[in-house]
């Protein structure tokens, strides 16, 4: 059904807006006059998603994704607004017109009007897969089930605040090498395909025997100068089967299993799983999801197939009657300090607390991890350059010292 951003007017003139679907604009002036208010401009806004939104890759779709941050934002708003007293339709009313994001102004004004007619928060939510996770969700329905829904956001906000927080700062600094990269790709592809045939071609006018290096540089330069077309073509190729293969399920095992045995990499990858996995399972628990459930969440929601079956396995072991940190313990997956640190939770009542101290423990982990992998990053593609721009420099200098001791 379309939504319709409007303005009016109350009974006393004072100036109203918000949001409303309707099937059509007449519609919509019709029923903000049934509110006895006197609409004075209505304005359709795009339809950016859907309830049940297809899967796949399209450009539109990529550029109305409502991004985590501005979750963040609502949420820590919306916690606000309760904390405060208003009821949740009011806080809501609030919020909407206040964005600027078409797609999550849209969502949130139909998940507005589904609680209008009688739905609950959470169950408007799950229409909403895309943006809001399996977490958000059941955080949500168990928020309301125990009347504290301005809490469980408050929590929900600074979780998704920490993670931004996190993955900015991962960002920021691979920013650098990657840059380094780039450039230092740029300026071999420029000499390998402009430079070097130009110098080199002196060289094949002479009739004499070069020097093996140079001939192996003219080789090389000359193959990329004409298939570097074929070589682009390929590099898209492999690209495409790589993200073909890993979208199987075959495929995603072998390449998290890859992705943790990676040198600093893989276990990078492993403390950011174990990080996402202690925050999201010690929130859920701390706000009365059972522990069954909490793992089931947490197991979908895994970015890692590994770490996702053990998770699922230790869900199974502690339907049994098993502890949590025994079975993690046996997946060998898991690092000796948590299994340690969720055994004494167990042990002691406050396994979400010390789920939350995993977290921290790890997320800092991380920060660390990434200074010492971007401080050998830097070196390494220095040397790699001065290295291949060294071999040029010789290949090309070889035969010039070699010409110039004929002449003597």
């Amino acid at each position: 059904m379309p939504v319709f951003e409007y303005s009016a007017l109350d009974p006393h003139g004072k100036s109203l807006k918000g949001i409303m679907d309707a099937e059509s604009a007449l519609a919509a002036r019709r029923k903000i006059r049934n509110t006895g208010k006197f609409p004075v401009t209505i304005r359709e806004l795009e339809e950016s998603t859907s309830k049940q939104p297809g899967k796949g890759f399209s450009l539109p779709r990529l550029f109305r994704r409502v991004k985590p941050a501005e979750t963040a934002i609502i949420t820590r708003q919306l916690s606000t607004l309760l904390s405060a007293g208003l009821p949740l339709v009011t806080a809501l009313d609030t919020i909407v017109p206040q964005m600027k994001a078409h797609a999550f102004k849209t969502i949130l004004a139909q998940i507005k009007d589904a609680i209008v007619e009688g739905s609950s928060f959470a169950d408007a939510l799950a229409d909403y897969p895309e943006t809001f996770s399996p977490l958000y969700y059941n955080m949500v329905k168990a928020g309301e089930s125990s009347g504290t829904l301005e809490i469980v956001l408050a929590r929900l906000a600074d979780i998704t605040e920490k993670q931004q927080a996190l993955n900015s700062r991962i960002q920021a600094a691979m920013i650098y090498p990657i840059f380094m990269g780039f450039i230092g790709f740029a300026v071999l592809a420029f000499l390998m395909t402009v430079v070097v045939p130009q110098i080199t071609s002196i060289f094949e006018d002479m009739n004499q025997a070069l020097p093996t290096p140079t001939v192996v540089l003219i080789s090389i330069s000359s193959f990329i100068k004409s298939y570097w077309w074929a070589l682009f073509l390929l590099g898209i190729l492999l690209f495409i089967l790589f993200r073909r293969f890993r979208r199987t399920e075959k495929g995603r095992y072998y390449w998290n299993k890859a992705q943790l045995g990676f040198p600093l990499a893989g276990n990078l990858a492993k403390k950011l799983a174990i990080s996402r996995f202690s925050r999201t399972l010690g929130s859920l628990l701390a706000n009365g999801v059972p522990m069954m459930n909490a793992l089931a969440i947490v197991k979908n929601i895994s970015p890692n197939v590994l770490i996702s079956k053990a998770v699922e396995n230790a869900a199974e072991d502690v339907g049994k009657g098993r502890g949590l940190a025994q079975s993690l313990g046996e997946s060998n997956i898991f690092p000796n300090l948590p299994v340690q640190m969720i055994q004494i939770g167990e042990q002691s009542g406050e396994l979400e607390s010390m789920l939350g101290k995993i977290a921290d423990i790890y997320e800092s982990d991380v920060e660390i991890s990434i200074l010492k992998l971007t401080s050998l990053l830097e070196p390494l593609i220095i040397l790699v350059m001065a290295v291949m721009v060294g071999f040029i420099v010789i290949s090309i200098c070889l035969p010039i010292i070699e010409m110039n001791q004929l002449v003597l």
